[in-house]
């Protein structure tokens, strides 16, 4: 069946605007398809346009409006440039950078060129480089805003465009909607001004970021026998780096991830979250007889952590990771706000309270996170920690993953190790246990219709635990402003949050159990962490069926 003619017609039109040989030739070929009668996925590329949100625009590369472009990005350039100088910043400075995916040097490239040319200073990054440097960056440098072009830990066909404005924190409402205004007024890119490709930022600034945060590690032991993989990304040589100059020695990598590569060749998802991705680490820190295995994603933004335990090498959680961060920052002596995320663990309120020292709950993301007044530390379960607020107010993988390395170098020579050391917070604050149960959606209409459905009849018990409290955060509370998702307050300090991704097709529950464990008793923390599995697997059983049917 042929396209219809008006898909045709905004077809060609963007064909013809398009500067890139190689989208232009894809859309040209699609268009030939189509009026052949074929079946092609012309519609889906022309079904209306990426979305700029509070995560900027992310998505799969590929010819028209609903794929990630230069057309699109110089657009989205474009209508950020033209924020900045309506909300008075003419003429500042914009930071750019760039990971190691396809097309982001060249998407880099045409946000420099657009921003020299709306009469802004556009600074780009030396060479392909971890996400918190470009936030580093922006307050180094006086910027007026910044841009990191990257998808993170998405799959090998996307890329994105993260912005931060000059505080050094991603966009929030209102600016988002703002900046997603002036995309949409964006008129033909012949008529935008391009200026030149911008200056490059010095290197003194790379050394810069590496020496702050080397200098979040103290005086201490060393001796740490570390297994690291950039997981293909850009993280190797700054991580190197780091542990070098804090006194660590170099970390055994995984030499088939060690460099950059955007196809992720040897994992089927770069996202050390995902099964199979930390395989060939954990089989090389066995080899080695390693401490510790580290990793980060792609554009080393987030840090994940493996240890020895009495059955192999056990990947731990992110609400365990920001309680070991938490509890080392805290007996530094640390003050300030402890913060995490809604979705995240109950448990580093208690631990911040314990200290005398505040905490607050956000709304998911660093955008939130990282504006918290008063900062000390924040956290969120996906592998995100903010260890060094007054330089990064972000998420950041590189100086996580040096203080987990610092803690876990004081805990053996202390002849203890980090699951002890989580072992000590459960004994003083209760074993707090989490997991997720995600269910993805083909029609994406269903996701909607599932949240009203679980809104207009929330469930009163799960897994054998009365629901005492439901909340429609989409109201906001006295502490949140609105939000897509449900929070139900379970019996003896459980509780689920249910949520649409914000990124994929799929609905996320994110859920809680606290176990106490018993005073002096031997076996204490195992036999409590036996019931809470319990526990979750009872709460995830009694989801699966009242809230997605089985």
């Amino acid at each position: 069946m042929t396209a219809p003619t008006e898909l045709i017609d905004q077809a060609r039109a963007w064909a013809a605007e398009d500067p890139d040989d190689q989208t232009r030739a894809e859309l040209e070929a699609l268009l030939a398809a189509a009026e052949r009668g074929e079946d092609t996925d012309l519609a889906d590329r022309f079904a209306g346009t990426l979305e700029f949100g509070t995560a900027g625009l992310r998505g799969a590369l590929g010819a028209g409006p609903n794929r990630m472009n230069r057309v699109v990005v110089t657009r989205a350039a474009a209508g950020l440039a033209s924020y900045l100088r309506d909300t008075g910043h003419a003429g500042g400075s914009v930071v750019i950078g760039f990971d190691a995916r396809h097309n982001s040097d060249v998407f880099a490239r045409d946000t420099a060129e657009i921003m020299t040319g709306a009469g802004f200073r556009a600074l780009v990054m030396p060479r392909t480089l971890p996400t918190p440097l470009l936030a580093f960056a922006i307050r180094e440098l006086g910027c007026v805003a910044g841009v990191m072009v990257t998808a993170s830990h998405n799959p090998p066909q996307d890329n994105g465009y993260k912005v931060y404005l000059g505080d050094g924190s991603q966009i929030v409402p209102p600016a988002d909607s703002g900046i997603a205004e002036r995309i949409a007024a964006v008129g033909a890119l012949a008529d935008l001004p391009r200026g030149d490709a911008g200056s490059l930022v010095s290197e003194e600034i790379v050394d810069r970021y590496l020496d702050t945060v080397a200098e979040l590690a103290e005086d201490g032991p060393r001796d740490l026998s570390v297994v690291y993989t950039p997981l293909h990304g850009v993280g190797g040589t700054t991580v190197a780096q780091v542990l070098e100059t804090a006194g660590f020695d170099a970390p055994h990598v995984v030499e088939e991830q060690e460099h950059p590569d955007p196809e992720f060749s040897t994992v089927s998802f770069p996202n050390p979250e995902e099964p199979g991705a930390m395989d060939l680490a954990l089989a090389l820190a066995a080899t080695k007889r390693a401490d510790i295995v580290v990793a980060n994603d792609p554009d080393a933004d987030r840090c994940a952590v493996a240890v020895p335990d009495a059955h192999g090498w056990r990947m731990l959680r992110g609400d365990e990771v920001g309680a070991l961060l938490a509890h080392h920052l805290l007996a530094r002596g640390r003050t300030g706000t402890y913060a995490n995320s809604i979705v995240s663990s109950s448990l580093l309120g208690k631990m911040a309270a314990a200290a005398g020292q505040p905490h607050e709950e956000t709304l998911t993301g660093f955008k939130w996170i990282g504006r918290v007044e008063g900062l000390a530390f924040g956290y969120e379960e996906a592998l995100g920690y903010c260890c060094d607020p007054e330089h990064v107010k972000d998420k950041d993988g590189v100086s996580a993953l040096l203080l987990v390395c610092e803690l876990a170098a004081q805990a053996k020579a202390d002849g203890r190790t980090l699951v002890d050391l989580l072992d000590d917070i459960a004994r003083e604050h209760g074993l707090h246990a989490t997991d997720q149960l995600s269910v993805r959606f083909e029609d994406l209409a269903d996701i909607p219709a599932t949240m009203d459905r679980l809104r207009s009849a929330p469930p009163q018990e799960l897994g054998g635990l009365a629901v005492e409290l439901a909340e429609d955060l989409s109201q906001g509370t006295d502490l949140l402003p609105p939000t897509d998702g449900l929070r139900y307050s379970l019996a003896e300090g459980a509780r689920v949050i249910v949520r649409p991704s914000g990124t994929e097709p799929k609905v996320k529950c994110y859920l809680e159990v606290v176990v106490p464990v018993e005073a002096g008793a031997e076996g204490g923390v195992d036999a409590a962490r036996i019931s809470a599995a319990g526990r979750l697997d009872a709460i995830k059983a009694d989801l699966r069926t009242s809230a997605f049917g089985g």
